[in-house]
């Protein structure tokens, strides 16, 4: 976690001087209180401007005005400046698990992001959306709300026959099934409709779907359609067409952050507070990494190009390092996951969006639709290097100024 690395004395007496030197940029700040106060926590906060948010907090007080005023109780003021919402996002999240390490979701308006969760280690698991992720499951997400994660899941589940029901299963022959049982759209292991083995190859297949973004089944389907095509069986062709158009309708839409959660491999790319500097906060399986800085007024003398450097942060140890087992990692761990990913989400669907982000695709993606800018890169490499670095001069370049 980066520190607040800046610390201005606060004295009342001379606050003029104290504001000409508050720089007037985005910041995180925490007002420390006085020996009086010892007592009290510091007080902890974010905002665009930091001199302007001071001088409203630490200025004279008005005395018609109910405003929170700290002029009486401030010390000091530590702050770490940032060059964009991301950062500023992050960084006062992080800070404010450290101080209210039992409250700072509800201080933050932090909420956990929504995503889908197949279960399996149950005998007969199946797929719904949960904010909450532990160490058992095969997760996918996240989504922007959980009413978009319930929507994408009941459109793909059409496609498979895994049940939707809460109810303990029996296998009681006598159990009258659900609506879904009769219209043939579960495989209904609730009246011993089929056997653990049949069910468990279905729950594969969906497992399958959400790890390839449907690729898998629509490489089913367009196998299946073009066996019954050759056998002239064209009904049955335009019945397994009829399918893969829906597996397209259900994956139409789907935001490009949600993915199998190991899977979510990125870069996100922000400007810094320093100049011409970018900050590459590297994500790996949803986890935000500390930022890396892209100095490029040192780098022009540096024997190593962008993109080497690139390739040393995301292909180098720390990719090819194994994830720790989700067994030993705590629950410490995985709230911490929940933050991070509840920040990624709020971001990504943010409009408009600040800053830029790059995945990492998996194989079956790759495979599927190669981005034409990594053709140079080499033919296994996975990252659109040629796009970050054209995204890192975009992000340098100076703003436009409409006349």
């Amino acid at each position: 976690m980066q520190e607040l690395d800046s610390t201005v004395e606060f004295d009342a007496a001379k606050d003029n001087e104290f504001f000409s030197a508050i720089p007037a940029r985005p910041a995180v700040f925490a007002i420390e209180p006085r020996e009086q106060f010892i007592a009290a926590k510091p007080y902890l906060l974010r905002t665009a401007n930091l001199r302007e948010r001071l001088a409203r907090i630490l200025g004279p007080p008005d005395p018609r005005s109910k405003r929170l005023n700290l002029r009486e109780f401030a010390a000091r003021v530590r702050y770490r400046v940032v060059g964009s919402p991301f950062e500023l996002s992050l960084l006062h999240c992080q800070h404010a698990r450290r101080v209210w390490p039992g409250s700072y979701r509800e201080r933050t308006r932090l909420r956990p992001p929504a995503v889908l969760k197949v279960s399996l280690t149950g005998a007969y698991p199946r797929c719904y959306a949960t904010r909450r992720i532990s160490a058992s499951g095969f997760y996918f997400g996240p989504f922007v709300s959980r009413r978009a994660a319930e929507t994408f899941a009941s459109g793909f589940l059409d496609l498979f026959k895994i049940r939707r029901c809460q109810i303990k299963i029996r296998r009681d022959p006598g159990f009258p099934g659900c609506i879904y049982s009769e219209m043939k759209m579960c495989l209904a292991p609730c009246f011993a409709g089929c056997t653990q083995e049949e069910y468990d190859a279905e729950v594969g297949r969906v497992v399958a779907f959400l790890s390839t973004s449907g690729i898998s089944l629509t490489a089913e389907l367009e196998r299946e359609r073009e066996a019954a095509s050759e056998a002239l069986d064209f009904e049955r062709a335009a019945g397994v067409h009829r399918r893969i158009e829906k597996a397209a309708e259900a994956l139409r839409g789907l935001p490009d952050l949600a993915r199998r959660m190991e899977d979510l491999k990125a870069i996100v790319l922000q400007r810094a507070a320093e100049g011409n500097t970018v900050a590459v906060f590297v994500v790996r399986a949803g986890r935000i990494e500390e930022p890396r800085m892209l100095r490029f007024a040192e780098l022009a003398s540096e024997p190593r190009s962008v993109e080497q450097i690139l390739r040393e942060w995301l292909e180098g140890e720390g990719e090819q390092a194994p994830l720790p087992a989700k067994a030993v990692l705590s629950q410490h761990s995985f709230r911490e996951l929940e933050d991070q990913l509840s920040l990624l989400t709020r971001w990504f669907h943010k409009k408009p969006r600040v800053g830029e982000i790059f995945f990492r695709e998996n194989t079956a993606r790759t495979s599927a639709a190669r981005l034409p800018d990594d053709a140079s890169a080499g033919r296994n490499s996975e990252w659109p290097y040629r796009r970050i670095l054209r995204a890192c001069s975009r992000l340098l370049a100076p703003p436009v100024v409409e006349s």
